[in-house]
């Protein structure tokens, strides 16, 4: 099998245009900073972001001025409040920086992840009635049901030209294995046009044969493999090491403020070669804090003699 395995420097450099549309996904859980942040290193430039919750990560991506347009459902730093540099370029206070806007549910950012991945020309919804959001956005249209009962809503298909998901372990080959909080990976990854996956660990073959169920993202459409550790940070990958909820406290004065936001990039992005760089600043006392404690074991199955 031919090994996909690249660096994130590299991996952004081949994959991630200028102009494209790229989904960094993850639900809480798994959501790729490392690669968010070598985007920004390489100064990529009018991408649209794809993504349910542009948390942290796109607002830093925003202030580096990667963006032209966001794609979304929730936007927040989960827990503690706004995003200030992503509210900056919306409300106008960088006129010379708009960024562009489409919102949707997160239902509705999931069935057009779903409609892309399938080859679908839209994806029908039971929603969106007692909402304002077919006002704010015109892409949701009301269609008629052609089996005759009633109307629902039609949110396009979404196909980014790259997706970029992190998970705990990937072989040689691509194939990624994800357990705990799932998102829309799977369905991003397979709507994608090309696909990195960001891991804590490369594996054997025989490794991931022997507990296939785990398998979300085939390694026949991967195109890069990058093993990153801590690469999910300050988000949590379960079993390596916890969500870091002081980042996100931290965040929210520095994003209030443009010249403490920019500051902040040039510091903790620009400032470092690499992620292995990143987390040495990041210093080894706060890393060891973020270490699970306890071992939480989910069983095992024999595949070849269940009785």
């Amino acid at each position: 099998m031919t090994s996909k395995v690249a660096s994130m420097a590299d991996a952004v450099r081949d994959l991630v245009r200028d102009g494209d549309t790229v989904a960094i996904e993850g639900f809480t859980h798994l959501i790729s900073f490392a690669a968010g942040h070598e985007i920004i290193r390489q100064r990529r430039r009018d991408l649209t972001l794809c993504r349910l919750t542009p948390d942290l990560i796109y607002d830093q991506m925003v202030a580096a001025g990667v963006a032209r347009k966001l794609v979304f459902s929730w936007l927040g730093n989960p827990g503690v409040g706004g995003l200030g540099a992503i509210r900056r370029r919306i409300e106008g206070e960088i006129p010379e920086e708009p960024l562009e806007v489409e919102e949707y549910s997160h239902f509705g950012m999931v069935g057009r992840y779903t409609a892309g991945a399938m080859n679908l020309p839209f994806f029908p919804l039971r929603s969106y009635f007692e909402t304002d959001l077919p006002v704010a956005n015109p892409l949701i249209r009301p269609i008629a049901s052609p089996y005759g009962d009633g109307t629902v809503y039609a949110v396009p298909p979404l196909r980014p030209d790259v997706t970029i998901v992190h998970a705990q372990r990937a072989s040689a080959g691509g194939d990624t294995q994800v357990w705990g909080l799932l998102g829309c990976q799977k369905e991003a990854a397979f709507a994608a046009e090309r696909v990195i996956v960001v891991v804590e660990d490369l594996v054997d073959e025989a490794v991931i044969r022997a507990d296939p169920n785990r398998t979300i993202i085939p390694g026949l459409i991967v195109d890069a493999v990058v093993v990153e550790p801590w690469g999910a940070h300050p988000s949590y990958v379960q079993g390596a090491y916890d969500r870091d909820n002081r980042f996100y406290l931290d965040w929210d004065p520095i994003s209030r403020d443009e010249a403490a936001t920019q500051a902040w990039l040039r510091e903790w992005v620009h400032g470092v070669e690499d992620r292995a760089g990143y987390i040495e600043k990041l210093g080894a006392e706060r890393v060891a804090s973020l270490r699970p404690s306890a071992s939480a074991p989910s069983g095992s199955v024999d595949y070849g003699a269940y009785r």
